[in-house]
């Protein structure tokens, strides 16, 4: 359980920019990203999304929480799942995945493992944004 804070004015649109998204955006975001949601359910409060229930894995709870949370108009999850505490990291200014690897992983050489953790929302390496959070793999 925990609650993860993300900018809520940064992330993908996929509402106009004075709508918060619904459950059921969020819930189609995460299906057009082949993410598996079963067991999941997805809910919004405001700016606030909750994600609770049984996920398949914790990779894939992880990945829908990044999922909802870097969509623009989501300020907060909260994960009502269970499992282990997920590992993320929020992009600086200047941040590569090199950069990200060597602060979190200790080598910058594992950037690629950061990139595989976080497909299919990393579509390339260098594509990554301030305030865009990072799924960090164990």
């Amino acid at each position: 359980m925990g609650l993860f804070s993300f900018f809520k004015r940064s992330g993908k649109k996929i509402k106009s920019a004075d709508e918060t998204p619904s459950a059921e955006d969020l819930k189609k975001e995460v299906a057009d990203l082949g993410l598996d949601a079963e067991g999941l359910d997805i809910t919004v409060e405001g700016d606030k999304v909750k994600v609770s229930g049984s996920a398949v894995s914790q990779e894939a709870k992880e990945k829908i929480i990044l999922a909802v949370g870097n969509v623009e108009g989501v300020a907060e999850v909260e994960d009502e799942a269970g499992g282990e505490e997920p590992k993320f990291h929020t992009v600086e200014k200047g941040d590569t995945l090199w950069a990200i690897a060597e602060k979190t992983m200790g080598n910058g050489a594992k950037y690629e493992a950061i990139f595989e953790a976080n497909k299919p929302m990393l579509t390339h390496p260098d594509k990554i944004y301030p305030g865009q959070v990072l799924r960090i793999p164990a």
